[in-house]
C-alpha cells in the first residue's frame, strides 16, 4: 500500500481521514490519501502566501536554477514515480505509459527551467523610456486530472515557480498519490511553502470550489472537463482571478484520398489511443475519404489486433485499462449505441473489471452519440465522407477546439486544410504531439489560455509598464 503525506509549508500534514485510492487494472487499493478540507486547504495557501513574499524576489538566474535542481529531482526519482503511475492510474510501465510520463516530466520541466520573460524596451528616446516588466501573480492554485497526474502537475507547477509564484495543487482524488509524491521531491529542494498540495474525496468539502474562490488565490490553473471548468471560471468570477483552462476536446482527423493506408496506420492508432484514449487531444473522431475508406479500416483494424492489453505492471502489456468506473460506464454506453448505429470493426465488447478493448465502430455519422460526446477511451468511430467541403464542416461541427489533424502524401494540399480546422492545434500525418516550445490550448468550449513555451510562461505574469 501506497501511503503519502500532504506537504504543507514544507513539511509532511495529514487529515482527520483519509480515502482509498483504487487500482484500476485489480480494483483493489493501491494506497491511500489524506482526505482533507477547508481548514488544511487555508494553511496551505497561508503558507504559499509567506512564501511568495521572499521567493517572488529572488532574480531570474535564482529562479532557473531553482527549477533546473527540481527537474534533477524529478529525473532522479523518475523510475519510482512511474511505479506510482502504474499503481493509481492503470497506464502500464512500458510504451507511450508510465515510464515515458515520468521521463516526459523531466524534459518539460528541464525545458521550461530555461525560459525567460526579459524586461522589453518599448521606447527609448527623448520623449522619454517606456519598459514592460512581467510581474509574478502570488498563489498560483494548480487542479489537475486523473490522465497524466504527474506530467500535467509539472506543466501546471513549473511555469508558476519560474515566473516566481508561489503553488497550492489539488490532484483527482482518483490519482493523488503520484502528486503528493512529486511535491515531497519538489520540497527536498525548494523553500518552504513554495509547493504544497492538498487531496481530498471531493464528496463534502470540494476543495477544487474553495480554491477557485479562495480570495488569497491570484490564478487557477485547470485541466479537466468543459463542465467543470465552467463551475471554475463562475466561481473565481468574485475575485477576478486569472485562468487557464484547458478543457475536454473532441479532436477530429482528417485522412485525404492521397494518403497510404498502411503507412499511416500505426500513426493513427497512436493518435486515438494514446493513454488508452484518455486524453484531452486525442483523436476522437476520423473523416475518411470514401475511395480509401474500406483500406484504412483494415489497415487499422490490423495494426490494433496486435496491440496486448493488460495490467500495467505487466511489461508486456501496451494499453491498460480504463481509469474508473465512471469513464468505464460512459465509454460501455457510448460503445453500446454505437453498436445498434454502425458495424463494429473491432473489439466493442467490455472485458473484465475496467478492461476494455480497442474499439473501431464504422458506419457513423455526425449526430451519433459516439462522435458528438468526447468518449475518453478506447474506442474510435471512423466516418466516411465523399466531398472535402463536407469533411471540413463535420469537423468544425462540435462545441469543442482543441486539437485536430489531417493525413496526406501531399504536405501542402493539407497544410490547406488544416489551417481551415477550428481548433488550437493541428497536425499533419500525426496526431497529439504536443512539445514545450510550441504553445498548447483551446478555442471555443475547450477553454482559453495557453500552456509550453514563452506563451505559456507569460500566462503567470502581470504587466506592469515602467516610464521613465
Amino acid at each position: 500500500m501506497l501511503n503519502f503525506d500532504m506537504t504543507i509549508d514544507g513539511r509532511p500534514a495529514t487529515a482527520d481521514d483519509t480515502f482509498d485510492v483504487i487500482n484500476p487494472s485489480t480494483l483493489k487499493p493501491a494506497g491511500r490519501a489524506p482526505n482533507a478540507g477547508a481548514a488544511e486547504l487555508n494553511a496551505a495557501v497561508a503558507a504559499a502566501k509567506r512564501a511568495f513574499a521572499t521567493w517572488s524576489q529572488k532574480s531570474d538566474a535564482e529562479l532557473q536554477a531553482a527549477c533546473e535542481e527540481v527537474a534533477a529531482k524529478i529525473g532522479e526519482n523518475a523510475a519510482e514515480l512511474a511505479e506510482v503511475i502504474t499503481a493509481e492510474q492503470g497506464k502500464p510501465l512500458n510504451g507511450l505509459g508510465s515510464r515515458w510520463e515520468t521521463g516526459g516530466a523531466g524534459a518539460w520541466a528541464s525545458y521550461t527551467a530555461g525560459l525567460s520573460l526579459p524586461m522589453k524596451v518599448l521606447q527609448d528616446n527623448n520623449e522619454g523610456r517606456v519598459e514592460l516588466h512581467r510581474k509574478p501573480l502570488g498563489v498560483v492554485g494548480s487542479i489537475t486530472p486523473w490522465n497524466f497526474p504527474l506530467l500535467i502537475a509539472v506543466w501546471h507547477i513549473l511555469p508558476a515557480l519560474r515566473t516566481g509564484n508561489t503553488v497550492v495543487i489539488k490532484p483527482s482524488p482518483l490519482t493523488p498519490l503520484s502528486t503528493l509524491r512529486l511535491i515531497q521531491i519538489m520540497n527536498e529542494v525548494l523553500p518552504a511553502g513554495v509547493v504544497n498540495v492538498v487531496t481530498g474525496d471531493d464528496r463534502e468539502d470540494n476543495l477544487g470550489a474553495l480554491m477557485s474562490a479562495h480570495s488569497d488565490i491570484r490564478k487557477i490553473v485547470f485541466t479537466g472537463s468543459c463542465a467543470t471548468g465552467q463551475k471554475v471560471m463562475r466561481s473565481a468570477a468574485e475575485t477576478m482571478k486569472r485562468l487557464t483552462l484547458e478543457l475536454g476536446g473532441n479532436d477530429a482527423g482528417i485522412v485525404l484520398p492521397d494518403a497510404d493506408p498502411k503507412q499511416i496506420a500505426e500513426g493513427l492508432f497512436w493518435g486515438g489511443f494514446i493513454n488508452n484514449g484518455q486524453t484531452c487531444a486525442a483523436m476522437k473522431r476520423l473523416y475518411v475519404h470514401e475511395s480509401i475508406y474500406d483500406a484504412v479500416c483494415d489497415a487499422l483494424v490490423e495494426f490494433t489486433r496486435g496491440v496486448p492489453v493488460g495490467d500495467g505492471l505487466d511489461e508486456k502489456s501496451v494499453l491498460g485499462p480504463v481509469q474508473n468506473r465512471m469513464q468505464f460506464d460512459k465509454l460501455s454506453r457510448l460503445v453500446a449505441d454505437a453498436k445498434e448505429r454502425g458495424e463494429v470493426l473491432l473489439g466493442g465488447e467490455p472485458g473484465e473489471g475496467l478492461f476494455f478493448p480497442p474499439t473501431l465502430i464504422a458506419g457513423l455519422k455526425n449526430g451519433d452519440p459516439l462522435v458528438d460526446e468526447e468518449q475518453f477511451g478506447p474506442a474510435l468511430p471512423i466516418i466516411k465522407y465523399s466531398d472535402i467541403e463536407d469533411a471540413i464542416a463535420q469537423a468544425n461541427d462540435s462545441p469543442n477546439g482543441l486539437g485536430g489533424s489531417v493525413w496526406s502524401s501531399d504536405v501542402e494540399a493539407a497544410r490547406d486544410v488544416a489551417k481551415r480546422l477550428e481548433c488550437g492545434s493541428v497536425w499533419i500525418n500525426k496526431h497529439g504531439m504536443i512539445q514545450p516550445n510550441a504553445p498548447f490550448g483551446g478555442v471555443k468550449s475547450s477553454g482559453f489560455g495557453v500552456e509550453f513555451g514563452e506563451e505559456g510562461l507569460a500566462e503567470y505574469t502581470d504587466i506592469q509598464v515602467l516610464f521613465s
